[in-house]
């Protein structure tokens, strides 16, 4: 055994690239993706990222450079995911809703060589190139034109072509070898893509993952998820939001259809999924809560299986989705794990139990995932997992293949999270059940300190959320001349709702259903929440804005007593 060694035919690098090769042998007449009236097959998605590839190569870019792209879920977005990595390069997708301030910065700290851009997104990305200091050289720019609106209606803006740009996405892809020798990874450990955090709790951070690590992370998403053969897959998950959980890899790898759409609108949405028979879709509690709220409900004809994360899901919006229809799982990542790596995996057994403790237990994170190592949860000072009581509070961290390379140009950060014992620390707080399935309570900067007592500002949400009247709801800290922080709820009621409750109503419902140190001291009401465009609510922002109300006075003390 010992004279038996790894040769180059046993240790060719994992990429998640090859499985358009493959879908375009397998699936190769089947439908890759549909928008509007357009339509691909695999074959065409194939030999389109080839040529894209090419073209791209030829300009000189290759291993090491970052390529940029600022689009929406649109075809081009999707080909994108295989043609820049083909060409040796790393993809950076950006976030389309950042101002041009935060875009410029990006922009400055990965230094992209080229940059791709939506015809929407023609004036933000423009903006934020015109913030380069004189010394900075921007990249090249490509424009993405698109002849539709999603009601498939013609974009006229989309025939304006800015002279700042080099050429247009199209003209690109024309121009390439369909024929053209994609650059294989000369390692697996090489980078594919670099990812910016969304930037709820800091600063964003330069995320960069190995082919390795989405290689995994592809595989075990649809393994974990029970993905089948070709699967209509609707993308309500922005493709910029970690590329899509892995799931623009992972449809080529199964001969999925992509169904795009633009914007994420709930009728338009209902509408596609009668449409196309979508079968699967991804998105934040966010996403479930405006299908389950929307005035134009209608139960669907076939179950279609949705996956949420990026937020704990209050078990009322489950029990409200799933009555609809929807098929909800659960899971928790990263975008520095480049996907999913803990989930609610589901028990038979469960499903005899009443639908409010079905959502309850949904609700949960809950277990590692069969790509992730280890997860745990854990006290951040003795780094020993905390007791398996459902209420001891500690910090979750994780081990694994799909875990990052680590933060572009921020040693400082990347040793901080990644640490000499072996762990990720990902800053979130959670606590660990007795069957052993793992529960997040809060981000380590949301957890609220009233009168030395930690609170969980998820379970005062879950309560709100289960209050008919209210939209949204989130959650934070206060300051308190006496307690040093109360919690100060931020909602947002339905628009339906015909009786508006008062701060007092809302205050003494939590109070029926809360110990009184966690019930809101204080409540705003807002039309909308704020949220990144994964749908986060920004409680940095909620933050600030409890911060402007001032210290709660001695009332507060009453109030608690």
């Amino acid at each position: 055994m010992e004279e038996l060694k790894p040769r180059p035919a046993s240790c060719y690098p994992f990429t998640p690239l090859g499985f358009l090769e493959r879908a375009a042998t397998v699936y190769g007449d089947c439908t890759s993706i549909i928008y509007n009236n357009t339509s691909f097959t695999w074959s065409q998605t194939h030999r389109r990222c080839l040529q894209l590839a090419s073209s791209v190569s030829s300009i000189g870019i290759g291993s090491g450079h970052v390529v940029s792209v600022l689009a929406y879920n649109i075809p081009t977005m999707y080909e994108i995911q295989f043609g820049v990595p083909m060409s040796g390069a790393i993809l950076n997708c950006i976030n389309t809703r950042l101002d041009a301030r935060t875009v410029s910065v990006l922009l400055r700290h990965c230094e992209p060589k080229l940059l791709f851009v939506d015809t929407l997104s023609q004036s933000l990305a423009l903006e934020a190139i015109s913030l380069f200091p004189p010394n900075k050289s921007p990249p090249l720019l490509v424009l993405i034109q698109d002849d539709y609106d999603d009601a498939g209606g013609s974009n006229s803006s989309s025939s304006i072509v800015d002279s700042r740009f080099c050429c247009t996405y199209e003209s690109l892809v024309e121009k390439g070898d369909p024929n053209f020798k994609w650059i294989r990874p000369k390692s697996e450990w090489s980078p594919i893509v670099l990812n910016y955090t969304s930037g709820t709790t800091s600063s964003p951070k330069g995320v960069v993952h190995s082919h390795r690590g989405i290689f995994t992370m592809t595989v075990d998403s649809l393994i974990d998820w029970e993905v089948p053969k070709q699967p209509v897959y609707l993308w309500t998950l922005p493709m910029f939001h970690a590329n899509g959980w892995s799931f623009t890899w992972g449809m080529a790898a199964v001969g999925g259809t992509n169904v795009c759409v633009r914007k994420f609108d709930a009728s338009t949405v209902y509408s596609l999924i009668k449409k196309h028979d979508v079968t699967h879709m991804c998105g934040a509690p966010v996403v479930l809560n405006m299908l389950s709220n929307s005035p134009e409900i209608k139960p669907l004809p076939n179950p279609v299986q949705i996956l949420t994360a990026g937020a704990p899901p209050p078990a009322a919006v489950l029990s409200r989705t799933e009555s609809l229809g929807f098929v909800v799982s659960h899971g928790y990542g990263l975008t520095e794990t480049g996907g999913l790596v803990v989930s609610c995996a589901w028990k038979r057994e469960w499903n005899k139990l009443p639908a409010t403790e079905r959502a309850r237990l949904k609700a949960r994170q809950g277990v590692r995932t069969i790509g992730m190592t280890e997860a745990d949860v854990v006290d951040p000072e003795s780094g020993l997992s905390v007791k398996r009581d459902g209420s001891t509070l500690g910090e979750i961290v994780l081990r694994g293949a799909s875990v990052m390379l680590g933060y572009l140009k921020d040693p400082d950060a990347t040793n901080k999270c990644m640490k000499e014992n072996g762990w990720f620390y990902t800053g979130d707080v959670g606590v660990m059940h007795s069957d052993g399935y793992m529960e997040i309570k809060d981000r380590s900067k949301d957890v609220i300190i009233s009168g030395g007592e930690n609170l969980s500002s998820v379970e005062v949400e879950s309560v709100l959320y289960n209050h008919p009247a209210i939209n949204e709801a989130a959650v934070v800290a206060r300051p308190d001349e006496y307690w040093g922080e109360t919690p100060c709820a931020f909602v947002s009621l339905k628009k339906e709702s015909t009786q508006k409750p008062s701060e007092q109503d809302i205050i003494q419902y939590c109070r029926a259903k809360l110990p009184h140190y966690m019930v809101p001291k204080t409540v705003v009401f807002k039309e909308e929440l704020p949220k990144t465009s994964t749908g986060k609510i920004q409680k940095f922002a909620l933050r600030d804005m409890a911060k402007a109300l001032g210290p709660s006075s001695s009332s507060s003390r009453l109030s608690r007593m």
